[in-house]
This record gives structure tokens, sequence and C-alpha cells, in this order.
């Protein structure tokens, strides 16, 4: 698992690593990272850990080599839309060249081991919904009943708004072109956002809820009417989990939660929930509420069609936005004591 020590990935490695599966963990341990959410795993010797950034060429083909993988799930990835406004650079190496190498790498140990089957070596690239730009919004001069029923599907063609999404939409191609030419087993998924236990502060459910712990204004882009489809982040590693184990090699599923909300009234609620659990008497967190600028080229809604992998693999979200919420504020509740 690339990116192992990362909020999704982490997710993913302790599901294995409950299994009987030999799981490796292959993490550069940037900001992102967070080792303590699977140091529990290292220390009894359940997962294999290595410090390995994927750009770096010679690592990669030895832990290849050594550990013989059957399953290649990758998540390591550069993903916070501000920072790749701001310095794009880190974006392209680690999203673009880096899934190159991985594809290189992957390639190099078919060929010598002689392993062209399923059951021998996939390749897993997890991508983003942010890949296909944005849908028409409620609030759109043109909007009508047609535009709410518009989704985004496995066709739908590639609009990437931000240097993130542009990086990881060239690794979905790169991924694809490695299948399509030199046939590398593989399947991608493109997902919803996540939420949940261990995600970095930078997003938003986790800077709404440290900013309301600590008192501190919550920052909400524009006018907060951006709507997201929100996906709790175990649903989604059922989800990669279920295609790893009965997905077709050459496709792609997306991965949604079906649950579209306009940013500011996710906040609210999460404002609501925090007043009902704390209880401080006369105030109300909605209060930290401010509206700041709009960031730069902001998709106003995305929206997952997940019809695909839930009829063809039996997948479905097991939480609601109300339970995944209750699970993630109980999370950082717990350890911003």
């Amino acid at each position: 698992v690339t990116g192992g020590a990362g909020f999704i990935g982490s997710s993913i490695v302790r599901k294995l690593a409950n299994s009987k599966n030999e799981v490796l963990v292959i993490d550069a341990l940037t900001y992102a990272s967070n080792i303590d959410s699977i140091s529990d795993l290292t220390s009894k010797n359940k997962i294999d850990f290595k410090n390995i950034n994927i750009c770096n060429r010679e690592p990669l083909e030895k832990v290849f080599n050594s550990f013989k993988p059957q399953r290649l799930v990758h998540l390591a990835a550069e993903t916070h839309v501000d920072n790749s406004i701001i310095n794009p650079d880190k974006f392209l190496k680690t999203n673009v060249l880096g899934t190159f190498e991985l594809l290189r790498a992957s390639l190099i140990y078919l060929e010598k081991n002689k392993l062209d089957q399923k059951n021998d070596f996939v390749f897993h690239h997890v991508s983003t919904d942010e890949v296909y730009g944005d849908l028409p919004h409620p609030d759109d001069d043109n909007y009508n009943k047609n535009n709410a029923r518009l989704l985004f599907t496995e066709n739908t063609n590639y609009q990437p708004s931000s240097p993130y999404s542009a990086s990881k939409a060239a690794s979905d191609h790169l991924v694809r072109a490695w299948h399509k030419t030199y046939n590398l087993p593989i399947t991608i998924s493109n997902c919803s956002n996540n939420y949940g236990p261990f995600q970095h502060k930078e997003k938003l459910i986790p800077t709404v809820i440290i900013n309301a712990l600590n008192k501190n204004n919550i920052p909400v882009y524009g006018d907060g009417k951006q709507i997201r489809d929100w996906l709790y982040v175990d649903d989604h590693t059922e989800a990669i989990l279920k295609i790893l184990e009965l997905g077709k090699i050459g496709e792609t599923y997306n991965i949604g939660g079906r649950c579209e909300i306009r940013n500011i009234d996710l906040i609210n609620i999460i404002c609501d929930s925090l007043d009902k659990k704390l209880k401080i008497n006369n105030f109300k967190h909605s209060s930290l509420i401010k509206h700041v600028e709009d960031r730069k080229g902001h998709d106003k809604r995305y929206a997952i069609d997940p019809h695909k992998i839930e009829s063809e693999l039996n997948w479905k979200v097991k939480e609601t936005i109300k339970s995944g919420l209750d699970k993630t504020i109980e999370f950082y509740l717990q350890s911003h004591k």
C-alpha cells in the first residue's frame, strides 16, 4: 500500500492487517502522513513498513523484488488543492512522475517473474472525482430538474480545474496507457470527498472541528454553497477491497457516498453537534464561522454515480452522514484532550 500512513491508506492498512494478508506499507512520511495511525500495527509486527518516496527508482525496484506483491494499492499522492495552487511542482513530481515510477517498477517485476494474470498481480490506482471538473449547481441561472440527475460516471469527460486534479488526471491516463500498451493488470477508482478519523487538519471537516474546539474562526470559502458528495473513509476502504477481490482488469469504478451537501450546511451540522456534545453556556460554535475569499477555480458541485460498483461488485455505503460525523467528531474530541 503506497501512502499507507496517510488518511485513506491507513484505513486500508488497518483493515488488511486484521486479515491473513501480508502487508507492506510504502510511505515517504511527508507532512500529511501520520505514522501514529498505523504504529500499533508496526509495533505488533502485523505489517512491514518502508520509508520510501515513490519517485525514487532504486528502492522501489528493491522492494518489489524482496516483497513480491500480488496486489498494489496506490494512494501515495499530494492531495491538498490549496497547496497545489501555491506550489504545483510537488504535485507534478509525486502524482505524475511518482505514478510513472511505480508503473515502471511494476512492469519490470511482472516481466522478470513472468507474471501477467490477475491472480499473480494487480495494480490498483486510487484517484478522485475532481478529475471530472464540476457539475451544474442549483444556484446556476440555467439549472433545471434534469441537471439534478447529472452525476459523474465512469464515462464522464475529464475537465480538471486545479493543478491537483490535473496531476491526478495525468496519473489516471498513465495507468490506463500502461494497461493498453504493456498489458499491465490494472484497476482504477475515482472517489468523492472522504472524511473520518486520522484525516489531516488541512481538510474541511477536521479544520472545522479543530478550529471550533479551539474557538478559532472557522473559514468558509466564498458563500459556502459549494456542494460535495461525502464518503466515510471506511466505506471507501470496503469499496477498494471489493475491487481488489472482484474488480475486472482494465475497469474503472466510481466510489461515492450518495450524500450531496453544501459546505456551509455541513459546517453548521458539525457546529450544532459540538453544541450538543460540549454544552457550553451561551455559546454557539456557528458564531465562529467567517467567510473568506473564495479559492481560485473553485468547483461548484461534485456528485458521483456509484451505480457500477453497487450493481457489479455488491458494494454500498454503511455510514450515514450522521453516523459518520458522530464517529469523526468523537475521534477529534478524544485526540483534543
